[in-house]
């Protein structure tokens, strides 16, 4: 689930584009065996669903956490649901949709707050680059398959297929700020 789907404030009107194959995939002499892609476009069933996540993560049900980070612009904080990827003790963000808001913000910032029940922590953030990102999208999508049609690269694919559409799906690590306890 957003990782059920990113929170866009102002996208009404905006229509979820039909899936389609990413041309820059195209292995030579122009047969592609990739499977569509589907791109992101929030709509208010979009909204609803967001909602209902956010106040499951917030009673601390489900493998969400909520992600906040702050506008860019406008300096408010804007939540998120996430799902975390988390493996011998270290914990990734991943972007299943893109460059949203919320990474845009989280790069600009450089931290994001985490909260899950009633524990909330900060952490800095370090985006990685594609071939750091492919284990741990390989990794994601099994723990978070609803994006699933976000990629290209399914979750039998090897590893040199989610490095290669890397850059689509941005991955940050996580590092604690502080010595308290992590949600």
């Amino acid at each position: 689930m957003s990782d059920t789907r990113p929170n866009h404030a102002g996208n009404e009107g905006q229509h979820r584009p039909q899936d389609h194959i990413d041309a820059r995939t195209d292995p030579p002499g122009g047969h592609n065996p990739a499977r569509p892609v589907r791109e992101f476009s929030m709509r208010g069933a979009d909204r609803a669903g967001n909602a209902i996540f956010s106040l499951l993560t917030r009673a601390g049900i489900g493998p969400a956490h909520l992600l906040t980070t702050r506008g860019r612009r406008t300096g408010r904080p804007r939540t998120n649901p996430v799902i975390l990827v988390r493996q011998d003790g270290q914990r990734w963000l991943v972007a299943p949709y893109g460059a949203v808001s919320w990474v845009l913000n989280a790069r600009a910032a450089g931290r994001v707050t985490l909260r899950r029940g009633r524990a909330s922590r900060d952490y800095t953030i370090r985006e990685l680059p594609p071939a750091q990102s492919g284990p741990i999208l390989q990794r994601y999508i099994r723990v978070a398959p609803a994006t699933r049609p976000y990629f290209q690269a399914g979750k039998d694919s090897p590893t040199a297929d989610f490095i290669a559409e890397a850059d689509r799906h941005p991955v940050f690590e996580l590092t604690p700020i502080g010595e308290d306890a992590a949600p």
